[in-house]
């Protein structure tokens, strides 16, 4: 009987004690971030383009608010090809043509130096 008794106090007991701890209220969720104001009627959604000659080639370069995005070269002979900026850097990241249309090749970063 004793020792029904302290196997109840060594094993059930913690069981309790970790079972009330588990019904006490969650910590509170943190508030949401505020929403980033509604676009206003007149703003520009459209890019600024500007093309500049060189040669025989064209190039445009696509600009959001005064930021350089996007260069489209057209040479005079052969397809287009875009320059992108996808991490808003300013430095030119990928270099795409119309031929890679179609064609989507994972890419991943092994090493890096400075």
């Amino acid at each position: 009987m004793f020792r029904q008794y302290i196997f109840s106090l060594i094993f059930i007991v913690p069981g309790l004690v970790w079972a009330e701890q588990a019904l006490e209220e969650p910590p509170a969720v943190p508030e949401p971030p505020e929403l980033p104001p509604r676009i206003q009627s007149g703003e520009e959604m459209e890019p600024d383009i500007t093309i500049i000659r060189k040669g025989k080639d064209t190039i445009q370069e696509y600009r959001r608010n005064g930021k350089l995005y996007m260069i489209k070269v057209q040479p005079q002979v052969g397809p287009p090809y875009y320059l992108l900026d996808k991490d808003g850097d300013g430095v030119m990241d990928v270099k795409k043509n119309d031929l890679d249309r179609g064609t989507n090749i994972n890419q991943w970063l092994l090493f890096e130096w400075d």
